[in-house]
């Protein structure tokens, strides 16, 4: 009952817990966003020389744009760009400096439209800690086409024109604040370099370019529990899943060792319940467990109840010869004999080979010595313990039968005595025996 209960206890610890592979299945992103932008235009870029091209003096001007992307790896995605406004600037560098002819020459170009195919670099998803980004770096690289017109007013070798379209390259970079799992504040710088030199209205040696800084947001698309894939942080949430995974398995192993030790315990403690009814007290050759008159003084005579015999006969020990008749009793009674698993039961079977050899010692007075083995399976002391608590079991049912208690020796060997191989299981089972020793 006790076992029972133990295993009951073990099944609902292990029913405590819920099923953690759901952690690892397959997770939903938002992949899809748009974004919207505004900020300045200017011909002033970083790479200019100290000229600034062939127009001295930029003019800030308005802009704006948009994108629609679909970002591919938490890394990288790819977006589709779109941008118009003016750029501005004045003074001709053709002109002399500081004269009035210079500052009277200024160019004014009107992008209609101009579209372009963008990579996405995300540089800062990479959190330990945290699966999704506040703040994301990014760099972005692409080629497009614009439309565009210039507007040329006194400046030599300047000619206006009107709107054609050109290839042009943007590079950027910028950085995007994460609002909510759907929404992002967008702060970018671009140079556009464009594949000719008719930009601003004046032919010359070099490709014309402008840049574009901006301000803007970006609205993640798909469902609102999803986390954007480019703020999110694989390496963080196979941190975190990794140490809920670990912190559960320990929860098992410890609660599977608390099961342990007390099925242990509670094995222990049926050990020493048969320790204690197997043994004997008062030393008169009865068990515990069948000595109905405990406590009897010592060398007493006593029946096989344990109970003091009235008038005690005298013992008269003839020699007694051991026939081949006798011999097979008892051989019969050792192949018949059987335990339940693990206990000092006799098994209801073994009883009638038994009776026989209680018999053979009431008729002829035999001594008989049982003594008890194992194998090695277990503990020293849990095989110890069984083999002697086997043999009294023997010893007890003979005496029960009627069998002179004064006459027979019931000692456990355990495991130290063995006549075949421990290493297989019929070497374990012939090893597992109780020896009888007729005299």
């Amino acid at each position: 009952m006790v076992l029972s209960l133990i295993g009951s206890t073990s099944a609902l610890f292990a029913q405590g817990y819920s099923d953690t592979t759901k952690r690892f299945d397959k997770k939903n992103f938002r992949t899809w966003s748009i974004g919207l932008n505004g900020g300045m235009l200017t011909h002033f870029t970083p790479l200019n020389n100290q000229s600034n091209g062939d127009f001295k003096t930029p003019q800030e001007t308005w802009g704006y744009g948009g994108y629609i992307k679909k970002q591919i790896l938490p890394s990288f995605g790819v977006q589709a760009d779109f941008l118009a406004g003016t750029v501005k600037g004045f003074r001709s560098n053709s002109l002399p400096a500081g004269s009035p002819a210079q500052d009277a020459s200024s160019f004014k170009t009107t992008m209609q439209w101009a579209v372009a195919l963008s990579g996405n670099v995300t540089l800062a998803n990479l959190s330990l800690n945290s699966k999704r980004g506040v703040i994301s770096p990014y760099a972005t690289g692409g080629v497009g086409v614009m439309s565009a017109s210039a507007n040329v007013k006194n400046t030599p070798g300047g000619a206006s024109n009107t709107y054609d379209e050109s290839i042009y390259v943007p590079i950027g970079a910028g950085i995007k604040f994460g609002l909510s799992k759907g929404l992002n504040i967008d702060l970018g710088y671009s140079v556009n370099f464009i594949k000719s030199n008719r930009f601003d209205g004046v032919l010359s040696g070099l490709n014309d370019r402008f840049s574009y800084a901006h301000a803007g947001i970006e609205i993640a698309l798909g469902r609102k529990k999803s986390s954007q894939l480019q703020n999110f942080s694989p390496i963080a949430a196979l941190r975190e899943e990794s140490a809920a995974e670990s912190a559960e398995l320990r929860a098992r192993l410890a609660a599977a060792e608390q099961a342990r030790m007390q099925e242990e315990q509670a094995r222990l403690a049926l050990v020493q319940q048969y320790t204690r009814e197997m043994g004997d007290d008062d030393a008169d050759g009865v068990a515990n467990k069948f000595d109905k008159c405990a406590g009897t003084a010592a060398g007493t005579t006593v029946d096989g109840a344990g109970c003091p015999l009235k008038v005690p006969a005298p013992v008269v020990r003839e020699r007694v010869i051991v026939t081949e008749s006798d011999r097979r009793v008892v051989g019969e009674a050792i192949k018949n004999l059987e335990f339940d698993l693990g206990k000092a039961t006799i098994k209801a079977r073994s009883y009638e080979t038994l009776n026989r050899v209680a018999d053979l010692l009431k008729e002829k007075s035999f001594s008989l010595k049982l003594a008890g083995h194992t194998d090695n399976t277990g503990s020293m002391a849990l095989n110890m313990a069984l083999s002697k608590d086997r043999a009294e079991a023997v010893k007890a049912y003979l005496i029960s039968q009627g069998a002179n208690a004064s006459l027979i020796e019931a000692t456990g060997y355990g495991p130290n005595q063995p006549i075949s191989t421990n290493k297989t299981a019929a070497g374990r089972q012939q090893n597992r025996r109780v020896e009888f020793s007729l005299n």
